[in-house]
Formats: structure tokens, sequence, C-alpha cells
């Protein structure tokens, strides 16, 4: 991938940890709908596996003090 690509993507990365911190009810509603999405899509087959997803992106862009239980 070039330099120019992954910069950009480091640069779309930061944005998106920035949008979280500011607003983490937004946030975890967005990933909480984005779940839901993927679990409706695989009729459940992967709940868990979509749940664990959800979770460890939301303690990424939240932190772990932040992120709802």
């Amino acid at each position: 991938m070039p330099f120019r690509k992954i910069a950009a993507l480091g640069a779309a990365a930061d944005a998106a940890r920035r949008f979280a911190r500011k607003n983490p009810e937004k946030t975890q509603s967005y990933l909480d709908k984005a779940a839901g999405f993927a679990d409706r899509q695989t009729k459940g087959k992967y709940s868990s596996q979509i749940r664990s997803a959800s979770d460890k992106a939301g303690k990424a862009a939240l932190g772990d003090d932040e992120q709802r239980a």
C-alpha cells in the first residue's frame, strides 16, 4: 500500500478517535446499530463474534474507562 494511502487511513482513524472521545454516546449508538445490522444480515449466526468485535471497537475508540457495560 503506498505511503499516501496509509497516511490518509491514519488521519481518518485519528479523526474517528477524536469524534468518539468527544461524543461517546453517539459512538456507542453507532457501534450498536452496526452490530445489530451485521447480526441481522447473518441471521444471528455470528452474534457472539459480532458483539465481541463491537465491544473491542468501543474500547479502542472510547477507552476502557468510558466503555459502557
